[in-house]
């Protein structure tokens, strides 16, 4: 126990001294900052301030576009109405588009007894932005004409064709009701399940890697006179483990502190409210350490029967397949988070501890499950520690030899 310690001690404060620790601690979180700070701002204006030409040869419904495209305030479109038009103005305007002098032409033909059919003709293919606005006021026009033709007031028509908002609510276990969003709920868990997961597999690479560096410099040739190789697998999990506690804790911390300012306080209500429940808050770090024990431990025995970072690199896809599974079934647990596959993965270790967080942005699970869970993860972490173990204590000392099946095999005889 007090070798185990001693490397723990030694892999914590390396760590943590180090240069790495410092710049991912404060560097990551500003990094994804900016990261968001400019898609907000660059999305800022998109398909703003365009000069669109609408052409048809109903005037009246030429006008009614033209009144929805000016009114959005996003789009601050410049509108030219040519109506009723000729197929001569239609080939005029579509020099102008040709030429830049219009950013798109709006076609429309009516017909007595049908819906219009239109088209729209702009130089650059990509901008679909301007192309949905069109789209949207062409409908909402076409639809207010319709009303209002059939006797209904234009503001009547208006708050008919934008509609009735609905509040969501859900009722929890104990019978209370809270309001809640779905876009927030499932932004909420997927942000908690992006930490989880990248937490886990960052700090079980930092395991493989010491892992690694270790054995090419022979260091555990001096190591293992003091200490036995389980003692010493034992204190780098934990050592590296307290290490991304530590990093998750300054990382907690600094988002406390950033969600309490007036400024988040602004942007975090309403619509965009985020709730972070207590049973998340202290499931957080137990699925932290037992996805991290999990994947670390995996990582671990992979190392050991590896002889270069390089080789150890090829095999990372294949630990970190797990993870890229949760994420593929983000959209059918966030949507149905009491479904058969949902409960599934919730239940197979490898993607426990993210499936578990996306279920609990949508609803909080019954406690068997989380006992289910956890049990199962305890379990695994149980095996794949006997094997790692058994995989560490020969491959620790194996130079120059490739480590194929049958000699994994002996490995594990031997041990």
């Amino acid at each position: 126990m007090r070798n185990m310690l001693l490397i723990a001690r030694r892999e914590y404060l390396e760590q943590v001294r180090g240069r790495a620790f410092k710049t991912t601690t404060i560097g990551l979180p500003a990094i994804f900052a900016l990261i968001v700070g400019v898609g907000y701002l660059s999305n800022l204006g998109l398909g703003a301030n365009r000069q669109v030409a609408v052409a048809s040869n109903d005037p009246l419904l030429a006008g009614q576009i033209r009144q929805k495209l000016a009114g959005d305030k996003d789009a601050k479109a410049r509108v030219i109405v040519a109506a009723p038009a000729t197929p001569q103005d239609r080939a005029l305007l579509l020099n102008k588009v040709k030429d830049g002098t219009l950013d798109g032409l709006l076609w429309v033909d009516t017909a007595t007894g049908k819906l219009p059919t239109a088209t729209y003709t702009s130089q650059s293919a990509g901008d679909f932005i301007t192309a949905a606005r069109v789209k949207s006021a062409l409908n909402h026009a076409i639809i207010d004409e319709r009303l209002i033709g059939g006797g209904m007031q234009q503001g009547s028509a208006d708050a008919l064709v934008n509609g009735t908002s609905v509040a969501t609510y859900q009722v929890k276990m104990d019978g209370s009701v809270l309001k809640t969003n779905a876009e927030a709920s499932f932004w909420k868990g997927y942000v908690m399940a992006i930490l989880l997961s990248m937490t886990t597999m960052i700090y079980g690479m930092n395991v493989a890697r010491s892992i690694i560096q270790e054995k090419t410099s022979r260091i555990f040739e001096v190591m293992l006179a003091i200490a036995s190789p389980s003692d010493m697998l034992a204190g780098k999990l934990i050592g590296v483990g307290a290490v991304g506690l530590t990093q998750i804790a300054i990382w907690l911390v600094a988002a406390a502190a950033i969600l309490v300012s007036p400024f988040a306080g602004a942007i975090l209500t309403g619509e965009l409210a985020v709730h972070i429940t207590w049973t998340e808050a202290i499931l957080f770090p137990v699925y932290f350490v037992l996805g991290y024990l999990l994947y670390s431990s995996l990582f671990a025995g992979l190392a050991a029967t590896c002889e270069t970072e390089q080789e150890l690199q090829m095999y990372t896809p294949l630990a970190a397949a797990p993870t890229w599974l949760s994420f593929a079934l983000i959209m059918l647990v966030i949507n149905d988070s009491n479904s058969f596959w949902s409960v599934a993965a919730s239940f197979f270790p490898p993607t426990a501890p993210v499936i578990m967080f996306l279920r609990m942005a949508a609803e909080i699970p019954p406690a068997w499950q989380f006992a289910v869970s956890i049990g199962l993860l305890t379990l695994s972490i149980w095996a794949v520690l006997w094997f790692s173990t058994r995989l560490y204590r020969i491959g620790i000392l194996m130079y120059g030899k490739r480590a194929t099946v049958p000699e994994l095999l002996r490995w594990l005889r031997y041990s």
